[in-house]
């Protein structure tokens, strides 16, 4: 008899039932080939008495085992592993013990090299240049808890728990409509919004819908690379204009529609991503007549509309579209925390029904019960002073940054101040290397990453964006200091 007793090991602790302990191990003895087809189980009265458990454990072992057909009970024979059980091929892997061989498929599948970006590991000392995102230690947790909380205590918080709207919660529809025609000027109904899960999600449903096998869609030189590789995934052929200090080039659109039959133009108007610039009045009503001259989509991603230092948030191309031309899409992500995926996507009745069907077969529906809390979020005015309590915030660490990088750093990088938003667009001199500096900062426990995704048509700007917001004033001084010290290495070294 094979020696159960030394091979078994139950945990009378775990949570989980012995009897199912039991039969998963079993099964790793028949698996491993240990246990051979037609071989018989012990009895369940001599079985119970060798582990030391009670035989009915062993006759639910021996039940579940027969239910998912690992052994066969034969009447007055007994149990044994069934007789017509296959050999499960595996690969050889010289008796070597290894705690985890499945680190590749057995199967071909489809790779995109652009999305295969190893990760930097960074240790508890390290910092990081970001791209701009909000600081997690200023989210309003308790307002939302107790929000969240409220919902899920009333008797009829079931009806959240199960299938709803691929549109979104209605409520959160109906606040967000008032919200942003009053906050931004859009003339919108419920009917208009599809909630997503964030600004990414909804870029995606609209590449879906207005995308395929080289279509045109025209973005800029420099330009949000998820955006990029969102489009490039539908074999779109990416026109690029150029980005000036008033943004994107609105004369170089036209003339490209001159040539081209264009699908779409993906704008981020409010604060270019990546150079922080705004798109100018005049060229915001020379794109949105040239969508309506030449029947293209504009994808106006507005990513972080509610950050602005200077002046009051300029309108969006939405808030002026007459003719059903503009697909508005933002997120509440970027104001409270990045882990609350709570966006829109909003844009003429027949494009959000689309959109919500195509919705159905990516991702059924969002998180009802997180989408109900803000609702009453934003109905609250929650939302508001959330936001002006963090601009006044980010507005001090936007001015600590900057009068440290000139203070500190004005040899080696150029930088307008930037009127909103979260970052800087950090230009390094020319005749310095960003893979240099990569590479000295690391020294100094300094993670600038993947600086190439800001410049893919290699441009040669020589700039990066720098986030402000996630760090406070002393860790902002701290950052400075070693990007300075890594400058003084590069320099340094350079010239030797």
């Amino acid at each position: 008899m094979f020696p159960y007793k030394t091979t078994i090991q139950l945990q009378r602790k775990s949570q989980q039932p012995l009897y199912l302990q039991l039969s998963k191990q079993i099964i790793g003895l028949i698996k491993s080939h240990k246990l051979q087809p037609n071989t018989k189980l012990p009895g369940s009265r001599n079985l119970s008495k060798l582990l030391g458990v009670h035989r009915k454990t062993i006759v639910a072992c021996y039940e579940e085992l027969d239910l998912q057909g690992w052994v066969e009970s034969i009447p007055k024979k007994g149990t044994f592993v069934h007789k017509n059980l296959l050999e499960l091929q595996q690969q050889d892997y010289n008796n070597k013990k290894v705690d985890f061989v499945n680190d590749q498929t057995g199967f071909q599948f489809y790779k995109d090299k652009n999305l295969s970006k190893t990760p930097v590991l960074q240790s508890a000392n390290m910092m990081s240049v970001d791209d701009g995102i909000s600081d997690g230690r200023l989210t309003p947790i308790n307002e939302i808890a107790r929000i969240y909380r409220r919902h899920t205590s009333k008797k009829d918080a079931y009806k959240h728990l199960s299938y709803g709207s691929v549109y979104g919660n209605e409520k959160l529809r109906i606040e967000l409509a008032e919200y942003l025609s009053k906050t931004r000027g859009l003339q919108i109904t419920k009917e208009n919004i599809l909630i997503t899960r964030g600004s990414q999600n909804g870029i995606y449903l609209a590449s879906q819908l207005l995308l395929k096998e080289d279509d045109i869609i025209i973005v800029g030189s420099t330009n949000y690379i998820a955006a990029d590789l969102t489009f490039q995934n539908q074999n779109a052929n990416l026109y690029r204009v150029s980005v000036d200090e008033n943004g994107l080039n609105a004369q170089e659109i036209e003339r490209i529609c001159k040539k081209k039959s264009i699908r779409a133009v993906y704008v981020t108007s409010h604060h270019h991503h990546p150079t922080t610039v705004t798109l100018s009045a005049e060229r915001r009503i020379h794109l949105l007549n040239l969508a309506q001259k030449y029947q293209f989509a504009i994808i106006e991603d507005d990513y972080d509309y509610d950050f602005n230092y200077n002046h009051s948030p300029i309108l969006p191309l939405a808030s002026h579209d007459v003719n059903g031309n503009v697909i508005y899409i933002g997120s509440v992500c970027k104001a409270v925390a990045p882990v609350f995926r709570v966006g829109y996507l909003i844009a003429s009745k027949d494009f959000v029904d689309e959109a919500a069907a195509y919705r159905r077969i990516v991702d059924r529906q969002g998180d009802a019960l997180l989408e109900l809390t803000f609702a009453e979020f934003i109905k609250n005015g929650d939302l508001d002073r959330h936001i002006k309590k963090v601009m006044k915030v980010y507005k001090v660490r936007r001015d600590l940054m900057c009068a440290l990088l000139k203070e500190q750093l004005s040899e080696y990088f150029t930088f307008q101040i930037p009127k909103g938003g979260m970052a800087i667009w950090l230009k390094l001199r020319s005749d310095y290397s960003w893979d240099k500096v990569t590479n000295y900062a690391l020294k100094e426990n300094l993670v600038i990453g993947d600086w190439k995704r800001y410049d893919t048509q290699k441009v040669g700007h020589n700039a990066i964006r720098l986030g402000f917001a996630s760090y406070n004033e002393e860790e902002l001084k701290e950052l400075v200091q070693r990007l300075s010290t890594t400058m003084r290495t590069y320099v340094m070294e350079k010239s030797s």
